[in-house]
């Protein structure tokens, strides 16, 4: 009798495991997601891994033209060895080569000419993960689409968004330092 193939772990994007839940609402090629993205590991590190919970939540957008297929790669890496630090580093390199991602105006320039497997390519370059493989796992669709209803269930629309136990709060914005945010959060 053939083996029954495991369900896909998808692991989840979540470090710490404090009672504070801090939930980053991001889209990978976004300067201001970006922005956020480099602060959440100075926010583990102040905030301390038994004070707060910080879940990474991917927020497609069309007018990032990519945005899908680099959320997908995120997710991918995320099924990985190494996991949720495996589509960390994905993402690290995305938000470093954030500009080779994306489009002029958010509708011309080089990437006109680009393919989804040249995304991909791109993306094995820069973190030197591979891959087109757990890309081309057809369960991980779930996963993406997860993603998708969460935000909508939340009424998220923009990246980025932050969530603290639940709620969203507005006045959190990327361009706060560490020390604001942990006021915020805290409060």
């Amino acid at each position: 009798m053939p083996a029954t193939p495991s369900p896909l772990h998808v692991d989840p994007l979540v470090w710490g495991h404090g009672p504070r839940v801090f939930e980053a609402f991001l889209e990978p090629t976004c300067p201001f997601s970006v922005r956020a993205f480099n602060k959440l590991p100075d926010l583990l590190a102040r905030a301390g891994e038994d004070r707060i919970t910080i879940r990474l939540r991917l927020q497609s957008q069309p007018w990032h033209m990519f945005s899908g297929v680099i959320i997908r790669c995120i997710l991918a890496a995320s099924t990985l060895e190494g996991g949720r630090d495996t589509a960390r580093a994905v993402m690290a390199a995305v938000a470093a080569h954030r500009e080779e991602f994306e489009f002029t105006d958010h509708c011309a320039g080089p990437n006109m000419n680009a393919t989804p497997n040249d995304i991909i390519k791109r993306i094995e370059h820069y973190s030197g993960v591979k891959l087109a493989a757990a890309f081309a796992v057809p369960e991980l669709q779930k996963a993406i689409k997860w993603q998708c209803k969460y935000s909508r269930q939340n009424g998220i629309h923009v990246s980025p968004t932050f969530m603290v136990d639940g709620l969203i709060d507005p006045a959190i914005s990327s361009g706060d330092t560490v020390e604001a945010w942990m006021e915020r959060i805290f409060a």
